[in-house]
Formats: C-alpha cells, structure tokens, sequence
C-alpha cells in the first residue's frame, strides 16, 4: 500500500484465514514429508500438472515443451512434466514432492467435501461487518470465492485475487459452488468490486483474465512480478495490489 502511496493499516486490522493444516494427515510433522512423485498422482491431478506444463512451455521458451506427449499419462510422460515445471520460474526451486503436493491440494479442496467445507468456514470465521477487502492468492482465491458465497456477514466487500486458478474450464472454473450457467459463473452478492491481479508469466493463472467468466465488472490487471511469477510475496509487494486494497479501504 506505501508503495501505491496510500497509509498502510495496522497489524491489529489485519487476519488470515487459514486452513493449510487440513491437508495434513493426522500425525504429520510436516507438509509433503512423505516424498511422493510421478507414480502417486491420480487422473484430475495428472491433467492439472500436464496444463501447468504447456502453459509454462508456452510463456517460457526455455523450458521444453510437452508436444503430443500429453496425449499420454503414464509415469515417464509425467515425470517429464514434474522436471520442466521445477525448473520454470512460477515453481522455480519447488522440489518435485511439493509440485505434487500443490496439485493434490486443489484435487482434495475439490473432491473431498468435509476438507472443501472446513476451509470455507474457516475463511468464513475471520470475516465479520466491518471487513472491507479479501485478498486471496491462488487456490486461496477459489476458497474466497466460495465462501463469500456462502458468509452472513460480508458486505459490500472488495475481492482482490492474486494468481488465481478459477479461470481454468474443467478442472476448475466448472466445479465452482455455485456452479456456473451457460459458461458465467455468479457473482458473490456480498463482493461490491473485484480486481484480479496476475503475472503474464504465472502458470498457475491459466486465464489473466476473469473478467470474461464473471463479468465485465470485473477489473483485470496485469503485473511482472519477475522470476518467481507465482510467489505470494511480489504479488503482495505490487503497486497494483496495494492500489486495489487501499480502494476497497
């Protein structure tokens, strides 16, 4: 927000709404400490991993692309996929069990209710009347989305997503709840504006631009946010970011 020339707010105006632990076994020490790869993927998370890797082989030349290979799902195919996106900037440094692991995240908020209903309200939790901005990153903003949907308290909230996924038809955008109509999802009754931040290089943010899946109210803006397109942080850091939130303020 100093960045976009606004006052920043205090810490105490600030909560997360955080449900990473719901991916965890129970026991677990820590997230992906069971090394998985290539063999553990299951079909919706196969077909996530072969998308991220020729939209990466499409923004980023040096990272060999798929061709026809895609066509095929087996291990060796796959384990092609995991080697390209480890080495491409929006998972630069991403060891290959926590690729796997991103992609499973999606597939259980997705499929499994109790985990995709727990998230929610968790989110739901931290916001009360006086919330005025959601900022929600990546699978995050697919949570906000829903749970906007579903809150008794929001209202007339700005919504700012940042490298969000809910553009990507099949494995995502038409598993919404609500579901879409006619190819449109619904807009949450309680989000008063809606801006999508999303780097040209961000994989993950299959479609930059939302604004033709939910309406033109919409505000879609573009950002670089250089060699780790898909980081929370440079997300966080943007001017454009800053600007949307101190808007919604």
């Amino acid at each position: 927000m100093a960045r976009a020339g606004h006052a920043a707010v205090g810490r105490d105006e600030v909560v997360m709404g955080f449900y990473g632990d719901l991916f965890r076994k129970s026991g677990a020490r820590a997230v992906g400490s069971v090394p998985l790869d290539a063999t553990d993927l299951t079909d919706d998370e196969r077909d996530l991993i072969l998308g991220w890797w020729k939209a990466a082989a499409v923004l980023e030349p040096a990272v060999p692309g798929p061709g026809d290979a895609t066509r095929m799902r087996t291990p060796d195919i796959l384990q092609r996929a995991l080697n390209a996106l480890s080495h491409s900037t929006f998972f630069a440094g991403l060891a290959e069990h926590l690729l796997v692991l991103s992609a499973r995240q999606v597939r259980l908020y997705l499929n499994d209710p109790r985990i995709r209903a727990q998230a929610r309200a968790r989110v739901n939790a931290e916001i009360s009347a006086v919330t005025r901005v959601v900022v929600a990153h990546s699978l995050g903003s697919v949570v906000a989305y829903e749970a906007l949907h579903e809150s008794s308290q929001a209202r007339d909230v700005t919504l700012v997503t940042l490298g969000s996924p809910l553009g990507i038809r099949g494995l995502i955008f038409d598993r919404l709840e609500p579901k879409p109509a006619s190819g449109q999802g619904f807009w949450p009754t309680s989000v008063k504006n809606w801006v999508n931040i999303a780097d040209q290089g961000d994989a993950v943010a299959l479609s930059k631009g939302l604004a033709p899946f939910f309406g033109e109210a919409l505000s879609d803006q573009l950002v670089h946010n250089g060699s780790h397109a898909h980081d929370v942080r440079p997300y966080l850091t943007a001017r454009e970011t800053g600007a949307a939130i101190a808007a919604g303020l």
